[in-house]
């Protein structure tokens, strides 16, 4: 019988290294957490790997093979957390594809439970755990994040509306005084806009992925909540309508609260945060 040669390992036509090739997209069921607190969630894969450039490719079937055995190994006494996942992952990648340096990244679905601020009902949020990991022979490096949404209400158009509010209620007889006590007492109209914001967090300590969730909300005008009685609506809507603040604002607000809240991150580590929001009176 003739053996089929391994086209992959051949030398390729252009010998020329590349540093990610892989495969994106691979749904996978995944356990997150510990003992009571653990949740069987739907979770995407991403894997790359440097490749040598005197090999012609990588074997792409090997990936899906490699994550399955990833995830069915975990055993009782592991800690199932995302980043983990995914150095274990990067691990057996490195080994099996003979990389010099193998890269995952894995979003899992994850739903947060809480209460909405005024009934104290229990919701339930869907975030998105991120664990990323980047191994090589010799050491990995972890991330990680988590991704969630809140609404942004926006100061130029909120200091708009006061300036005009000023001037109408000045024509109207009031005074100086009465004017700027009446802007202080009523909440003041802005257009608002839906924000995703997502954190990233580089360090070998162990994070409490919800401790994270609370820090990105944070930094937007207000959370927001799958679940709304006619009080927490009102209580959601003047909370972000008293702390108006841009994209940038949430930006600088994230970063500064993880090094407040984390003192325990080194030097070494690193914070990335990134906010995106969809505009309410604008086509993009």
């Amino acid at each position: 019988r003739t053996e089929t040669p391994d086209l992959q390992a051949a030398e390729p036509e252009v010998a020329l290294g590349l540093s990610s090739v892989g495969v994106t997209g691979v749904h996978k069921a995944v356990r997150i957490g510990r003992g009571r607190r653990e949740k069987l969630i739907a979770a995407t894969i991403d894997c790359t790997v440097d490749l040598d450039p005197r090999r012609k490719g990588v074997h792409m079937s090997r990936f899906p093979e490699l994550f399955e055995e990833a995830v069915e190994g975990v055993v009782d006494d592991d800690a199932f957390l995302v980043e983990d996942l995914a150095e274990r992952v990067a691990r057996r990648v490195v080994d099996r594809h003979e990389a010099l340096l193998a890269e995952v990244r894995i979003t899992a679905h994850y739903p947060y439970e809480r209460r909405t601020p005024v009934t104290q009902l229990a919701t339930q949020e869907m975030v998105s755990l991120i664990g990323i990991a980047a191994a090589s022979r010799e050491r990995v490096r972890r991330v990680v994040g988590v991704e969630a949404t809140g609404i942004n209400a926006c100061p130029c158009a909120q200091g708009l509306v006061r300036g005009a509010a000023a001037d109408r209620l000045l024509e109207a007889g009031f005074d100086g005084g009465d004017v700027e006590r009446i802007l202080e007492l009523v909440p003041l109209a802005t257009h608002n806009q839906r924000g995703r914001g997502t954190l990233l967090v580089g360090t070998a300590e162990r994070l409490n992925a919800e401790r994270l969730v609370e820090i990105v909300e944070g930094s937007m005008s207000s959370p927001i909540y799958e679940l709304l009685k006619r009080p927490d609506e009102l209580f959601v809507v003047e909370h972000a309508h008293l702390q108006p603040r841009f994209v940038e604002d949430s930006v600088r607000v994230a970063l500064k609260s993880v090094l407040d809240g984390l003192p325990q991150l080194g030097d070494g580590d690193f914070v990335g945060s990134r906010q995106v929001n969809f505009e309410t009176i604008h086509a993009h």
